[in-house]
This record gives C-alpha cells, sequence and structure tokens, in this order.
C-alpha cells in the first residue's frame, strides 16, 4: 500500500500541484513571520547590549510615595553624588546623564521623527564612549550640537550646518559641531538624538546642576555585582536606587522579546487563516482524486486490502504532499522574512544591522504545521473512500451523497448558525470588553454554521443569476448546471474566498465608521478653530497662549492647563481654562450648565460618578503647594476623548502650580480655520518645530491615520488568504475539467466550439466566486455591525457606516479572481481531443 500510494503522488503530479502550492503558501507565512520576528528580536537585543557597553551600574533617584501631599516628589541626583559614586572603590569613572525632548527641524522645517521619538541628551566632555564622533567634534557651549549619523543621513545635514530645534521654548539655532554613531533604540526606530554638553543640556532640560541618572563604569577586575555593592553601601539609602549593566541589558531583552511576541502572534494569525483556507483546497483535492480513483481503490479492497490500508494509502499521499509544501515553504518563507527586514528599511523604520536568524524551532515548526494540516485535511476523504463497498465503488453508484448524510449536515449548519447569530447578539447587549469572548466565539460558530450550509445555500443565490446567464445561452446554462451539480464541492471552493471577504469586508465597515465617528466627536465637541500642542505630548508654556492672543485676526484662546491635587484622598488632575471655554466647546450637559469662574467647575459624568456629586455639589482640592480650595459643581458634562475632567478658571489653579503648564491651548479666529490662519499662528511661535497647530479636520485624521495605517496592514495580510482562494477556485476547476472530459468530448462533437467551452468554465468560475463574495460580505457586514455595538458602548459619537464602494470594489475583486482563475483550466478544456476525451473513463 506504501508503494501504490507514492505511485498515486507521482501518478497525478499536475492535480497535487495546486495543492502543495496552497500549503507552500501558508507554511512560508508562518516561517517567514518566525524567521522575521527572531531576527528583529535578535537584531534589536545585540544593538540593546551594546548600548549598555558603557554602563557597569546605573545610579537613579526612588521615586517617593509617602510624603504627606501624596504626590510623590523625586529626589535629585546632584553633582556631589556624581562625584561620591566615582570614588567608590572598584569605581573608574562615573557620567552624568541627561535627557529630555529635542525637536529638530529638517531643512523644510518640519520635526524629523515622531515626538516622542525626538529626544535630547547630553555629550559628556570631550569624547564620550557611548557616542563615538564620526565626523567633526564635540560640541562646546550653547550654539552648538551634535546629532546622530542616521538623522544626518536622512536630513542631509553635515558638520557646519546650522540647524533649528526646540526643546521647550523658543527656536534654537545652534551649528552642527560633529555627527556620531549611536544604538540608541530611539534612533534605530526612525527618531533622531541631539546632543549638548553638559552644562547646556541641564539649562535647556530644568536640570541645572543635576542629572536624570549616574553612569558608573567598573574598574578593571572589579564586576558588576561587586561595585553594586559598592555603591549601595555609599550611596545614602532610599534616596537612590541602582541596577546593573547586565539587569538593564536583560530588561530591555525582555522587553523587546515581549513587543516582538505581540507582533509574531498577529502576524501567526494571518498565516492560520491562510493555512484554514488552504485546508479546503486540500479537503477538496483529495475528494475529487479519490472520487477519480474510485474503481481502482474498489479493486483494491476486492484483492484484499482493509478499510486501514485503504486510509492509510490516502494519508500516505497527503504526508509526502504535505512535506514538499512545507519545505518549499521554509525556503519561501526564509525569503519573506528577509525582505520584511528590508521593507522596513526602505519604508524608515530602520532594523539594527545582524544576521538572518532561521532556528531549528522554525524549521521544525515549518515541517509539522505543512504534514499536519495537510493530513488533517486529507482524513475525511480518505475515510469516505474507506467506506465505499467494492461492488457499489465498481458500479459509481456511490457518488452522491445520501439524504439522510444532507439532512444531517444541514442540520448541524442550521443549528451552529443560529447558536452564533444568537451569541453575537447577545454580546451586542453586553457592551465594551464583557462582550469581546462571546461575540469572537459567536463569530467563529456562525461562519463554520454558513461553511457547512453552503451547499444548501448555493443552488438558491446561483440559480438567482439564471436571468443573466440566459445571455450567454448555451454555455449559461451548462455553467449554472455544472455550478450546482456537486454542492459540496461549490461550496468548499467558494467558502476559501468567503472566510478572506469576511475579514476585509468587516474591517472595512469597522475603519468606515471609526472615521465618520472620529470627525463627528471632532466637530461636535470642539467649536476653536485650533487647538496647539506640544508634538511630543508634554506642556507648553505659559507664554504660548500670551503670544497666540496678540495675533491678527484671534479672537479668543483658551488654556487647558493640567495640575495635580488630592479629592477625597484620591489624585486628581483638574483642568484650568479661561471663560471663553465655553464659546470653544459644543459638550453636552446633562446637569446644571457650563459655567466656569471663580470657584465654579464643570465635571465629566465619568469623574461626577465615581466622586457621587452632580450639580450643586461642593468639593474641597488640596494642591501641591499645600493650599486648599473649595469648589461648586456647576454643571456635568459629557467627556469624550478630546475633553474630559474637571474643569475650572485657571486663574485660580495657577497660583497652586510649582511650574504652570498647558497641555493644548484653543483659539478662535474671525476668519475661522485657512491656511492663512494657521501659517500666522505658526509663525508667531517662531515656526518651532516642537509645535503643533491642528485644526479640527487635523485632529481627526491624526487619531484616523492609526486605523487607517492597521487597516492597510491587514489588507496586505489577508491578501495572502485570498491568493490562496484563487489558487482553490483554480484546482477545483482544472479537476473538474478532467473530471468531466468524456462530457465536455461529448458536447465538442455535438457542435459546441471552443469558445463556447472556454465560456461555459469561466461563467461556471465567476458564479462560485461570486457566491463566495456575496457570503463574504454579507457576514463581513454583519460582524462590523456587531463589532460596532461593542465600540459604541464608549464612544457616544459612534455610528455605522457602509461603505457601499468599497463593498462593490470586493465584488468586482471576487469577479476578477473568478475570471482569472477559469484561464488555465477554460484553455485547456477548449483544446481537449473529442475522440480521446470521449474515451476518456
Amino acid at each position: 500500500m506504501f508503494r501504490t500510494a507514492l505511485r498515486n503522488v507521482f501518478a497525478h503530479k499536475a492535480r497535487l500541484l495546486m495543492t502543495v502550492l496552497a500549503v507552500m503558501l501558508g507554511v512560508a507565512f508562518v516561517s517567514g513571520t518566525l524567521v522575521f520576528t527572531n531576527t528583529l528580536s535578535d537584531a534589536l537585543q545585540n544593538s540593546s547590549a551594546k548600548g549598555f557597553d558603557q554602563v557597569d551600574v546605573a545610579v537613579a533617584a526612588q521615586p517617593q510615595d509617602d510624603v504627606g501631599d501624596k504626590m510623590g516628589r523625586t529626589p535629585e541626583l546632584t553633582e556631589a553624588l556624581r562625584e561620591k559614586s566615582a570614588e567608590v572603590p572598584g569605581a573608574e569613572s562615573a557620567v552624568g546623564v541627561v535627557t529630555g525632548f529635542t525637536a529638530l527641524a529638517d531643512k523644510n522645517g518640519k520635526l524629523v521623527g515622531g515626538g516622542f521619538e525626538s529626544q535630547g541628551g547630553n555629550y559628556w566632555g570631550d569624547k564620550d564612549p557611548r557616542y563615538p564622533i564620526a565626523e567633526g567634534s564635540a560640541p562646546h557651549g550653547a550654539n552648538q550640537v551634535a546629532i546622530d549619523a542616521r538623522t544626518a543621513e536622512r536630513t542631509g545635514y553635515k558638520v557646519g550646518d546650522t540647524v533649528r530645534l526646540s526643546v521647550d521654548g523658543p527656536v534654537l539655532t545652534p551649528r552642527i559641531s560633529g555627527i556620531f554613531t549611536t544604538d540608541d533604540g530611539n534612533v534605530a526606530a526612525g527618531g533622531s538624538l541631539a546632543l549638548f554638553d553638559t552644562a547646556t543640556a541641564q539649562k535647556l532640560f530644568g536640570k541645572t546642576g543635576t542629572y536624570d541618572e549616574i553612569d558608573v563604569k567598573a574598574a578593571a577586575g572589579t564586576s558588576q555585582t561587586a561595585l553594586e555593592t559598592a555603591l549601595k553601601a555609599a550611596l545614602p539609602k532610599g534616596k537612590v536606587y541602582t541596577v546593573t549593566g547586565q539587569e538593564l541589558a536583560d530588561d530591555q531583552a525582555k522587553a523587546i522579546s515581549s513587543s516582538m511576541s505581540g507582533l509574531k502572534q498577529g502576524l501567526l494569525v494571518f498565516a492560520g487563516i491562510a493555512l484554514f483556507v488552504g485546508t479546503f483546497i486540500i479537503a477538496n483535492t483529495f475528494t475529487m482524486l479519490v472520487a477519480q480513483r474510485t474503481r481502482e481503490l474498489a479493486l483494491l479492497r476486492a484483492v484484499g486490502a482493509s478499510r486501514r490500508q485503504v486510509t492509510r494509502s490516502v494519508l500516505i499521499e497527503a504526508f509526502a504532499v504535505g512535506l514538499v509544501a512545507g519545505a518549499t515553504g521554509l525556503v519561501a518563507g526564509i525569503g519573506i522574512g528577509a525582505a520584511l527586514r528590508s521593507l522596513m528599511n526602505t519604508l524608515g523604520a530602520t532594523v539594527p544591522d545582524g544576521p538572518l536568524v532561521v532556528s531549528p524551532g522554525t524549521v521544525a515548526t515549518s515541517l509539522v504545521v505543512g504534514v499536519v494540516i495537510t493530513m488533517l485535511a486529507a482524513w475525511l476523504p480518505g475515510r469516505r473512500a474507506a467506506k465505499i463497498p467494492p461492488v457499489a465503488a465498481m458500479s459509481n453508484v456511490h457518488a452522491k451523497a445520501t439524504t439522510k448524510s444532507l439532512v444531517l449536515r444541514n442540520t448541524l449548519g442550521a443549528l451552529f448558525s443560529g447558536v452564533g447569530i444568537a451569541l453575537v447578539l447577545y454580546a451586542t447587549t453586553l457592551g465594551g470588553s464583557d462582550g469581546q469572548a462571546p461575540m469572537g466565539l459567536g463569530a467563529a460558530l456562525l461562519v463554520l454554521g454558513v461553511f457547512i450550509l453552503t451547499p444548501l445555500l448555493s443552488r438558491p443565490l446561483i440559480a438567482a443569476a439564471s436571468p443573466v446567464l440566459r445571455i450567454f445561452g448555451v454555455s449559461g446554462k451548462l455553467a449554472r448546471q455544472n455550478s450546482v451539480r456537486n454542492p459540496r464541492r461549490t461550496a468548499a471552493t467558494a467558502s476559501a474566498l468567503m472566510i478572506g471577504l469576511t475579514l476585509i469586508t468587516g474591517m472595512t465597515v469597522m475603519a468606515g465608521s471609526l472615521q465618520k465617528s472620529i470627525d463627528k466627536m471632532a466637530a461636535s465637541a470642539i467649536r476653536a478653530d485650533y487647538v496647539v500642542s506640544m508634538a511630543n505630548g508634554h506642556d507648553l508654556s505659559p507664554d504660548v497662549e500670551k503670544k497666540l492672543a496678540s495675533v491678527d485676526g484671534v479672537t479668543a484662546v483658551s488654556p487647558l492647563r493640567n495640575g495635580p491635587a488630592l479629592i477625597d484622598d484620591t489624585g486628581e488632575y483638574l483642568t484650568g481654562v479661561t471663560s471663553a471655554i465655553g464659546g470653544m466647546t459644543d459638550l453636552k450637559v446633562d446637569d446644571g450648565t457650563f459655567r466656569v469662574g471663580g470657584r465654579q467647575a464643570v465635571v465629566d459624568e465619568t469623574t461626577a460618578e465615581s466622586h457621587g456629586w452632580k450639580a450643586g455639589s461642593g468639593f474641597t482640592a488640596s494642591f501641591e503647594d499645600g493650599g486648599k480650595e473649595r469648589f461648586t459643581v456647576a454643571g456635568v458634562y459629557e467627556g469624550n476623548d478630546l475633553i474630559t475632567g474637571i474643569l475650572l478658571d485657571s486663574s485660580v489653579l495657577t497660583p497652586h502650580l510649582d511650574d504652570p503648564g498647558d497641555m493644548q491651548v484653543m483659539v478662535k479666529t474671525s476668519g475661522g480655520a485657512s491656511d492663512t490662519a494657521k501659517d500666522r499662528l505658526e509663525k508667531a511661535l517662531g515656526s518651532n518645530p516642537a509645535i503643533k497647530v491642528q485644526s479640527k479636520k487635523d485632529l481627526s485624521n491624526e487619531i484616523a491615520k492609526m486605523f487607517t495605517l492597521m487597516l492597510n496592514m491587514l489588507y496586505g495580510l489577508l491578501a495572502m488568504a485570498v491568493i490562496v482562494a484563487v489558487l482553490g477556485v483554480i484546482n477545483t476547476l482544472a479537476m473538474s475539467v478532467f473530471e468531466r472530459s468524456p462530457e465536455i468530448g461529448m458536447l465538442r462533437a455535438i457542435g459546441l466550439d471552443r469558445r463556447s467551452v472556454k465560456r461555459m468554465v469561466r461563467l461556471e468560475s465567476l458564479l462560485i466566486s461570486l457566491f463566495g463574495g456575496v457570503l463574504g460580505i454579507g457576514l463581513g457586514v454583519f460582524f462590523g455591525w456587531a463589532a460596532g455595538e461593542l465600540i459604541g458602548a464608549k464612544m457616544a459619537t459612534y455610528e455605522l457606516v457602509l461603505p457601499w464602494g468599497r463593498m462593490a470594489v470586493f465584488l468586482l475583486l471576487a469577479s476578477a479572481v473568478g475570471v482569472l482563475a477559469a484561464l488555465w483550466p477554460a484553455r485547456r478544456a477548449s483544446r481537449l481531443n473529442m475522440l480521446t476525451a470521449i474515451k476518456a473513463e
């Protein structure tokens, strides 16, 4: 039986090719994901470890959480503490580290990198071992700066050039004294790093005479552990803590591994989808192969082969196919991993240099996945083949499914679908995270139920296309009859495409609805024409409000000034605003009035509920300077993602703040939002790269950008599942043509020309693809609506939007799949020799 199985594999190489390709694509996705994430993780970990080469022990301030005001002031790391660290036995040197946000503009005045990735720091002395100078020299004085080599390459800056940058105030224009190399992770991720001399950095970052961290280098022969022990004994207890460089590197490696784990799991989910779609093709292929070899299998049974041997022979064929697919998929996956790394570099997300990592686990996983998936998908066709009685097989009476099996299948499908729909609908009533688990289970059951019911659904849905098919005459009629001749085969082929389009449509519905909701939220919550904020999310200087108020055309400004306070022994952040805030926002007030001034405040409904407040309630706030103020709740409003919390008069809040700063400044102009008005505001702020001036549209676009990016990535990942589905349609049609060779030969003999035969096969392919497309889009809309109900529980402005244009594109995509998939099978059918085809068994 083993030799028989292997001979069958070699005898049906062409028919098994599509199955090998389908499994290979799924395995390539899996192995490519593993190679890419392992390579990226290894490169980042090695790069991170290099970054700690100059740190044997790091000394940092111990945050305090037991002071009377409960606001956790942190002790300072002074120069005296650094000198004391350097004098500890076993210490070779101690470097003071100062870091902070530094917005660097390119030659066009645009911010380099994202806000959080634009960093600044200090260069220690004339030769800092952390940052080797590649060109020029170390920075000295307030008018010099050094930048990293990657930023210099991206922006075109050279030593001697003047750059525009901002820390937390006016724009500075220092000269580039040097360009250095670094393994800093932010720089590798596309950010920038600007270094000043230590005194300048301390002044710019508001840390005169102090440091954020002290990095101590061990003397020769002293271990990191011994140095740490000596530092702990010498430094003030309870004020600082120490950590070795190895511990820092290990913690960083764990963080990198954790972040890679999320990426890996996300990519493997889509690989799993592609493999799941591939199982339909494998099952279809082996079902058709078994059907074509029924007499051969019956003869084996007649000469003594047992049912188990017949099943085993089919599984041996599947094993051989899976092994070949796994091996080729592994090779393709290695190429995919290398391509993904190159793609990231091309897109600007720089990946540190390092070898391509192909671990033994990746090799084993690829081979096991290829073999197991193929054998599991082939098991049911093999079992069916073994159950066929030899006599029945020889007379071909086994071909049609029994009424009992069809009733059982339809009953199971209806049961799964009903339970799935019920669970999804139940989940929509829960809202938020509570509904995620039942919705996921319900969605899986519904997809499974629809798949089981597709043979039943195929007849009425394909019959609905009859009026259109009549246009194509005999070819159209034959295509419809062929599509419903074997409903199970049609269902399995269409289901592969259905799953891919279900996911794509569902995500498109959600993304479109979220975009609409975000636009609606920005429009309804804010009346201001512009919102001004820092690029990194830090506070603006109070001077910004004054500068904006003096700009021509500005009619009103209101800062959103944050300050910590204790209310009922609970830490809260209060937001100071001016009386102009009423004209800047359009928040819905549920209780009382929206009035801010004096000792009156307005509170969002979540905060009010947590404290048991309503309009007219009073509360006392204890500030960080020890002062207290009594406030009255004038109104309770509905908060959103843009404005929330306790709003009160900034003139009351500001005197209690040690270092006032504005989270945002809202601006109203006489002529509304325009390019001219925006340009005036930016120029008033010195065209500062650290400050963003955004209209309501800019705000909604910024929030929606991540959804759009994620959606495009998911489209690309799900394209793999669609490609596998195309292979399934090609495979099914090719084998169907082979199976119907005598019939096609007879049709040709009685006058059907080659063009009509081609048209018949193409229309059949089109029907199957559109059937899968309609089911997929229908399910996708349902799941998109259901998921939106969960989002709507937390997002008051959420509104379902059906992207009719994109759904039409998806149907066209399904049609294109059908037309392209039919090219080779249709050509093959039209070129069959009539006499040879009629004689074929």
